[in-house]
């Protein structure tokens, strides 16, 4: 059965002690609820916001330096409860206790081969991690004081040398400090989560295994998640044994991190399954056992696209899954899209679904660029009109024919699709780069 919580009183007052420890503090007991004032006239003033609350832990609340009155920052009177010991204490530590005024003196509970004199601060700040603690303890000991607060206490207080003034800026100070201390320990938490974040996603994004090849890649990845720097977009570049180039792209349906990890899972697949000789439909169906298998839900797909650039360069095998066409550039004539009548159905979608392989030759200098819907999904100006494919290949075609290629071309497209949108793009951005000179 709970313990009732004692009703809360403006001024200093005793909750679970003696009446006497309230003379200690110098208030009596009673008085106006917190919310209340009586002002001259016979009114009533009304308090708002949230008064401070002290619990002192002290075996002996009669025999301390009488304390008239205690006051917060803005004048309102400081709530006081008293407990001769910890069992008292523990009942008394609710959650609107904003601070301890612990006496050091007072026993510890008796522990097997413990013999420390600070053992009941240690105590308690076991027993109230969230709560400022003011340690008290005899005029002139210093240093057991300061290894008070060596120990976690936010200060500490000579007995013999208190006084309202002095123990309510005490008090003040306390809650104060241990806010900051609060705020910069969850800061620097944050901070080394952020750090060990964004290793694990570099780590988790690919290497292109490109070594042997005189082809050139670049890309540029940009999630949709604020402060992410993983989405739902996928991507990967191998050359396998026999000379032929592997490319592709995907994007899980969804941005979170839940379809990130599930993009990584399918990258690595793509990865095994290209090395090991898969290509083609044979490929596209084992991902989509393994995204059916991994998926948290029956609703999650995600579209794919892939190539497979023979050894000599000028022809290549596409794969569509759902996904958009990529763009192709030659020299002297205009960018355009490689034909996407054979398009396959996003991956878990269909069970059994067949994806063909088309042959597109590339000839002996182009560029090919793959991309996913963030890409040409985005907002042009104010209104509701996309960018969309027609779009990005005009705009891709502007900016080859203003000279940009490689890495410069991907990130003039993604920064002047950001702007048309006219900010953030809500969707994740992967855009990859093959090129072959004569």
């Amino acid at each position: 059965m709970p313990v009732p919580v004692p009703r809360q009183r403006a001024i200093p007052a005793v909750e679970g002690g003696q009446a006497q420890a309230a003379t200690a503090l110098g208030g009596p007991v009673g008085g106006p609820p917190k919310e209340e004032t009586p002002r001259k006239d016979g009114t009533v003033e009304k308090h708002h916001g949230t008064h401070l609350t002290l619990l002192v832990i002290e075996d002996d609340p009669g025999g301390s330096t009488v304390v008239p009155e205690l006051l917060d920052a803005a004048g309102n009177p400081i709530r006081v409860r008293t407990a001769r010991n910890l069992t008292e204490a523990e009942r008394l530590l609710t959650d609107d206790v904003h601070c301890i005024l612990l006496d050091l003196a007072l026993p510890a509970p008796v522990r097997a081969g413990e013999d420390d004199e600070l053992a009941v601060l240690k105590h308690v700040l076991q027993l109230a991690p969230r709560h400022a603690v003011l340690a008290l303890t005899a005029s002139g000991d210093a240093e057991r004081g300061a290894e008070a607060v060596r120990v976690g206490a936010q200060d500490y207080l000579f007995r013999d040398e208190l006084d309202s003034r002095l123990l309510s800026r005490a008090i003040r100070y306390a809650v104060e400090r241990k806010r900051s201390d609060t705020a910069e320990r969850r800061l620097a938490e944050g901070r080394v989560r952020a750090q060990e974040n964004r290793r694990l996603e570099r780590g988790l994004l690919p290497t292109p295994l490109l070594e042997g090849s005189t082809l050139r890649f670049a890309a540029r990845y940009r999630p949709g998640r604020s402060r992410a720097l993983l989405g739902g977009d996928f991507y990967d570049v191998v050359r396998t044994s026999d000379g032929t180039v592997h490319a592709m792209i995907g994007d899980v349906c969804g941005h979170g991190p839940d379809e990130a990890a599930l993009g990584v899972e399918l990258r690595i697949a793509w990865r095994a399954l290209t090395l090991a000789g898969l290509c083609g439909d044979e490929l596209l169906g084992t991902l989509q056992q393994v995204l059916e298998h991994e998926r948290a839900d029956d609703e999650i797909f995600a579209t794919l696209c892939t190539v497979d650039i023979a050894p000599d360069g000028r022809r290549a095998g596409l794969c569509l899954a759902g996904h958009p066409a990529p763009l192709v550039a030659r020299p002297g004539r205009p960018a355009r899209l490689l034909p996407y009548d054979n398009n396959g159905p996003a991956l878990g979608l269909l069970p059994g679904a067949r994806w063909p392989r088309m042959q597109v030759e590339l000839g002996r200098e182009w560029s090919l660029m793959l991309y996913t819907d963030g890409l040409i999904e985005g907002r042009v100006g104010a209104g509701r009109e996309r960018l969309g494919q027609d779009g990005m290949v005009e705009m891709v075609r502007r900016q080859l024919g203003e000279g940009l290629r490689g890495e410069a071309l991907l990130r003039a497209a993604v920064n002047e699709v950001r702007e048309l949108n006219g900010g953030e793009l809500a969707d994740d951005v992967a855009v990859v780069l093959l090129d072959r000179a004569a």
